[in-house]
């Protein structure tokens, strides 16, 4: 399907484009009154994320109301491990937690490979999507990294020291090994079932990948991130390790297209460190709640640190749901607006 606008993909390829393409990390939600009335309709999160219809619906929203370059596919990156045989819940106002973990090499054995068909719901609202946007703007789809789908897996939740995952990679590494294979292959699975489903580019969150050192980033984290990338040589797929600094260079080598940021890498070192590839970010959410004057001032400030080209304009993590939509609106406007003339030298 020919796309009406194409900047992010273009962008992505490290194209020319005539502005700088804008989305938000989970715009998908929360900050929209018209997402917590269909969520509210609903028995909770996973019931919104396992009907195709609705979460079609709110894929869409952000896209509607404001005015985004891209969609996003409203999903979790959970459903990996949901997948493999490891269930999830999602507790209100809390976030994720499993109900049983991995607490022994045993526990791996027994998880199951999981196929591009376990995840029918998801896939079932990418085709949704991807008629009712009609060419509009490109549809993302997107899965955990294998490192922080394992913390999930072996912690439980979220944790303030990751110790029981960082136990299980230094003390049983074969088994880490293991796990994180496992995880690999479903998602390389689980991902391939999305482009065939219509998504356009691929993103792959790293969330938890600032815990490790940088010798453990690359044992662990690396390797796996090498593989779902060259399973997929012809969509563009964008990396996102949150608070890995340490690893822009190991990413750039890796044959993904876009490097995601966060607000603690800085735009023009990011750049020295990553050659040619695309950079996605990376205003911190929290400027968001400031004036509308902050708010542009912050955000021309980091087009300029960026430059007009090889660039998408993105926070530097998920928006707050606590953010005003007229400010997140005001800040994509602002992006859309911005005269890249003044940066083609850049």
């Amino acid at each position: 399907m020919m796309l009406k606008n194409d900047l992010l993909l273009r962008a992505a390829r490290g194209e020319k484009t005539e502005r700088i393409p804008v989305w938000l990390m989970r715009q998908a939600g929360r900050i929209l009154p018209e997402y917590r009335a269909v969520r509210a309709s609903l028995s909770g999160f996973k019931e919104l994320v396992e009907t195709p219809e609705r979460a079609a619906e709110v894929t869409l929203q952000p896209v509607d109301i404001l005015g985004v370059d891209a969609a996003i596919i409203f999903s979790d990156i959970l459903v990996v491990s949901e997948g493999m045989g490891l269930p999830y819940e999602m507790e209100e106002k809390k976030g994720p937690y499993f109900p049983k973990t991995i607490d022994q090499v045993q526990d791996i054995d027994r998880l199951r490979t999981g196929k591009a068909e376990d995840f029918h719901y998801t896939l079932d609202a990418i085709r949704i999507t991807r008629k009712e946007l009609n060419g509009r703007v490109p549809l993302i789809g997107f899965a955990g990294a294998p490192f922080t789908l394992l913390c999930y897996m072996v912690e439980g939740g979220g944790s303030k020291t990751f110790s029981k995952s960082k136990k299980l990679l230094f003390t049983e590494p074969e088994a880490a090994g293991k796990l994180l294979q496992k995880i690999t292959d479903t998602t390389i699975a689980y991902l391939r079932g999305q482009v065939e489903a219509g998504a356009d580019l691929l993103q792959v969150f790293d969330s938890w990948a600032g815990i490790l050192s940088p010798q453990a980033y690359e044992k662990f984290s690396i390797p796996f991130l090498r593989q779902i990338c060259e399973a997929f040589p012809d969509v563009p797929v964008t990396l996102f390790a949150k608070g890995a600094f340490y690893a822009r260079k190991s990413l750039a080598a890796l044959p993904c297209q876009v490097i995601g940021t966060d607000w603690n890498m800085p735009p023009e070192e990011s750049r020295l460190l990553v050659g040619e590839k695309t950079l996605q970010g990376n205003l911190d959410p929290c400027v968001l709640y400031g004036s509308a004057k902050f708010i542009t001032e912050e955000t021309h400030a980091m087009i300029r640190a960026f430059g007009a080209q090889r660039y998408i304009a993105n926070l530097g993590h998920g928006v707050y749901p606590d953010t005003d939509p007229m400010k997140v609106r005001h800040f994509v406007e602002t992006v859309q607006q911005f005269d890249i003339s003044t940066l083609q030298n850049r």
